[in-house]
Formats: C-alpha cells, sequence, structure tokens
C-alpha cells in the first residue's frame, strides 16, 4: 500500500530535517501542510517545492495553543482531513549555560517549545488522526540518551518527547500508531533557508566518529519518517528509533 493521497502535517517543516520530512513525503505522493514559525523559510520551501505537488505554509508558533489549533483547522479546511503529524519543530539550547546560571525564562522557553509544543499540535490532530487510522512521528534526538555539559533543558524536553512517544502509543493505539525518531548529528546547514544556507564544513575527524564513516543528512532521518508513516510499519508502535551512524555506540577516549 503506498502513501499517496495521505495528508500530513509537518511542524517545522521549512527548514532542516523537517524539510527534508516534506520532500520525501511530496516525492512520495502525500500532500504536506507546513506548519511554521519562520514566514521566510515556510514561504520558500512552499514556493520551491510546488513542483513536487500539494504544498501549503501555514504560520504556526507551536508554543502557543491558539496557533496550533488555527493550523489544524486550516489543514481540514485545505484538504478536508489528517492522516500523519511529524512533531519535528524545535529550538537549540538557548543559552548553554551551567545549571546554576540557565534563566527560568530560557529554560520555559525551550520546553514550551521543545516539548509543549508537541503536546499541543498531538492534542488538537488526535480527533482527525483517528479518522484515518493515523500516524504520529515525534522527532526527539540521541540528546535524550547522552549529553553534553550545560545542556539539560534539551537534554530533559527531548527525553520528555521519547517518554511521550510511548505513553501516547498505549493511549491512542490501535487507532493511532506513534513512534519517535532519535536523530544523531545531523548536518543541516544546507537545508537552511536561502539567507542563511551554506555548505556544512565538515572534518575527517568528524567521520571517523561515525561507524558509518560519514556525519548524517536530513534524508537519512527523512527516510526513517517515510517508513513509520507507511503501512509497512503497521506492527510498530511506541519505538524510538536511533538514525546516529552508530555514534552512541562507540566508545570515544579523547
Amino acid at each position: 500500500m503506498s502513501l499517496i493521497g495521505k495528508v500530513a502535517l509537518i511542524t517545522g517543516g521549512g527548514q532542516g530535517i523537517g524539510k527534508a520530512i516534506a520532500q520525501r513525503f511530496l516525492k512520495e505522493g502525500l500532500t504536506v501542510v507546513i506548519a511554521e514559525i519562520d514566514q521566510e523559510a515556510g514561504k520558500e520551501t512552499e514556493a520551491e517545492y510546488s513542483n513536487l505537488g500539494k504544498i501549503r505554509f501555514v504560520y504556526t508558533n507551536i508554543a502557543c495553543e491558539e496557533t496550533v489549533k488555527q493550523a489544524i483547522a486550516k489543514t481540514i479546511e485545505l484538504f478536508g482531513k489528517l492522516d500523519i503529524l511529524v512533531n519535528n519543530a524545535a529550538i537549540a539550547n538557548p543559552e548553554n549555560a551551567p545549571i546554576t546560571q540557565l534563566s527560568l525564562e530560557s529554560w520555559n522557553r525551550l520546553i514550551a517549545t521543545n516539548l509543549t509544543g508537541s503536546f499541543l499540535c498531538t492534542k488538537y490532530a488526535v480527533p482527525y488522526l483517528r479518522n484515518h487510522q493515523g500516524v504520529i512521528i515525534n522527532i526527539a534526538s540521541t540528546r535524550a540518551l547522552m549529553s553534553e555539559p550545560h545542556t539539560e533543558a534539551y537534554s530533559t524536553a527531548k527525553g520528555g518527547i521519547v517518554a511521550f512517544t510511548h505513553a501516547l502509543a498505549n493511549s491512542l493505539g490501535p487507532e493511532i500508531r506513534v513512534n519517535c525518531i532519535s536523530p544523531g548529528w545531523i548536518a543541516v546547514q544546507d537545508w537552511q533557508k536561502q539567507a542563511s544556507r551554506q555548505e556544512p564544513q565538515l572534518t575527517q575527524q568528524d567521520y571517523q566518529q561515525h561507524p558509518v564513516g560519514r556525519v548524517g543528512k536530513p534524508e537519512d532521518v527523512a527516510a526513517m519518517a517515510f517508513y513509520l508513516a507507511s503501512p509497512e510499519s503497521d506492527f510498530i508502535t511506541g519505538a524510538n528509533f536511533i538514525v546516529d551512524g552508530g555514534m552512541t555506540r562507540k566508545m570515544i577516549y579523547l
């Protein structure tokens, strides 16, 4: 069974991993709604990919409940249904500060976007997903499993996404399947909007840290997202898939 004609909403679909997922879904015959806070990126991606299939950009701040409700409503207005939700949008660690210096404002901002945003999108998408044996794909990070110093807020949010995934799988099954992807080091510099796009600057040492011998590409995550959206994975739910070239399994001694 193909996914032709299915409707997918991808948060943060204007740049990076979300943009790669949008491209892959369009190439496979899906209709895509980009829920994106960066209007420049959203409009650029909509125009760039318009020749691949049906795609629409909808301004969305996933940390704001009202714009989330509007994005879901707009999707239904435009296409009459929603089959797949990809909770991808996130922000990087804002301060990278020691815990004793991390401001509550920065902590709350990151948790609101990287964790609460997925809750809000899921809450308002579920009634429509239930009508079509829907799929939710959450994008976490290997930071849910391993960390660098001073990344408590980011790691906490991504760890929460993994737990959110298996909780949802039990709450929403069998009508809706819910899975998670935890990307590792993915070079996204050339998947940004035009104003900030550049070629990734990678070294031989960067490659050697990965057992597969290279740094990840957004297409690697998009391939896993397509598999998890497809009927071929219909016996899989509540799982977290690590897409990191083996990096979390490699012992590194400096």
